[in-house]
């Protein structure tokens, strides 16, 4: 008795006190995805003399403790470093298009002590810290408020977009639109803002009874587009403040229309042939199967084969016969959909829908406009990979090579993904104390 008072007396709960508000199930949800996708990794390679499984649980490992060690740090710290991370960001890309090694017809890695590094993966995070930092004071509800924050994004874009890397700045897009609209834009002003995009498909595209009409060699327009042009104009004309001799009108319109002209220029004179392969093929998905189609057509096979409650784990015969290209990355949903059937593929989805609501709340709860901001980036980022990369292995959504966060296979997204979560997860340990959680 006397020697069991004489030691220390030593508290669990000091040891987590560091993480006393620490969201744990937004931290395990993650953990659990990346355990359950070796699992499917090692399933989808079980045939083939490769450890990629093995390779994304140490990974995941790494990515955890960096994702713990990041929570007990405080997150305002960022915000005195992010035009360090800007520059360090805008670096790193550059040094991509210098030194970087190809693959598949881009330049996107860098080799660090013998491991290929994408910086583009951990540009997001870059990203959406200076879109915080700028955004926290000096909210999105002013035009130059709303045009420093597009401009400063632009420059890492483009470095993007030219290695060329369309899946990541497409996520780029994705993440400066929620943290525009968390930071009070006007709805118009988005729409306008990706209206472009809009004008260029319509613009470049044969629709039915709307053939283009060719002014020139140069220059053509679709009649969809016009009318496209003209319903923007009208957006322009409701929220843009310019009124006077309806130079706001004037001016949403011209954007769609070069828009959509430049639109047809990249199309045909920028963007490689599996780049207009990939964004294509999903709306004529019985067309060009051995090619183009081959992937996606796959993906939907093993998806349809698993019914309701899958082959069971390891026998499902396209998965482990490697009829599905890449499906231990881009398409690792199908192996999912093959094994586990639909009910599989809902749980799935679940677990997706559980991380985004604890980000929301996060966001919501946070203790400033700082932290919200952080949340809702990493909101948007992880939602929109989900909500691409699910679409893609169903064919409602092109072929753009956005992995499934914690579950594709890829270190340098792996670890993005968990790094966000840190950055996250200190919003939630460094904010006024709560009495109780949603």
């Amino acid at each position: 008795m006397l020697f069991k008072r004489s030691l220390p007396k030593i508290r669990w709960h000091n040891w987590v006190k560091p993480w006393h508000q620490v969201d744990w199930l937004l931290f395990c949800l993650p953990v659990a995805v990346s355990i359950f996708g070796g699992v499917m990794i090692l399933s989808t390679e079980l045939k083939q003399p490769v450890t990629d499984w093995w390779w994304h649980w140490i990974v995941s490992g790494v990515g955890a403790f960096i994702a713990l060690f990041i929570a007990r740090t405080r997150y305002e710290n960022l915000l005195q470093w992010h035009w360090a991370t800007y520059t360090l960001t805008n670096f790193s890309l550059i040094a991509v298009m210098i030194a970087g090694t190809s693959a598949k017809g881009a330049q996107r890695w860098i080799n660090i002590l013998g491991f290929n590094v994408q910086p583009s993966e951990f540009a997001k995070i870059g990203v959406i810290i200076t879109l915080a930092a700028l955004l926290h004071k000096n909210t999105a509800a002013t035009l130059p408020s709303f045009f420093r924050a597009l401009a400063f994004t632009a420059i890492p874009w483009g470095l993007v977009f030219i290695q060329p890397d369309l899946a990541t700045s497409l996520v780029f897009g994705a993440i400066v639109l929620g943290m525009l609209y968390w930071a009070n834009a006007k709805s118009g002003w988005l729409i306008l803002l990706i209206s472009p995009i809009v004008a260029a498909i319509l613009f470049g595209i044969s629709w039915p009874l709307s053939a283009p009409v060719f002014l020139s060699k140069q220059l053509s327009f679709g009649p969809l587009g016009l009318v496209w042009a003209v319903a923007m104009a009208l957006v322009g004309w409701r929220t843009l403040p310019w009124g006077r001799f309806g130079l706001n009108a004037l001016c949403a319109w011209l954007l769609n229309v070069l828009g959509g002209e430049l639109g047809v220029f990249v199309w045909n004179h920028v963007l490689k042939e599996y780049q207009k392969d990939r964004l294509t093929v999903f709306l004529r998905p019985g067309q060009d199967l051995l090619r183009a189609g081959y992937h996606q057509n796959q993906s939907r096979i093993a998806i349809g084969a698993g019914e309701v409650w899958g082959w069971g784990l390891f026998k499902g015969p396209m998965t482990q016969l490697n009829f599905v290209p890449e499906q231990h990355t881009d398409f690792i949903f199908s192996a999912v959909g093959e094994e586990f059937g639909f009910i599989g593929c809902l749980i799935v989805l679940f677990v997706f829908c559980l991380i985004s609501l604890r980000l929301l709340h996060i966001a919501q709860t946070a203790k400033d406009n700082f932290g919200s901001l952080l949340a809702i980036g990493v909101l948007s980022m992880i939602v929109f990979q989900v909500i691409i990369n699910v679409g893609m292995t169903v064919g409602l959504a092109p072929v753009a090579g956005i992995p499934l966060p914690w579950m594709s296979y890829g270190r340098s997204a792996m670890l993005t993904n968990f790094i966000s979560i840190g950055i996250v997860e200190s919003v939630a340990n460094f904010r006024q104390r709560q009495k109780y959680y949603f």
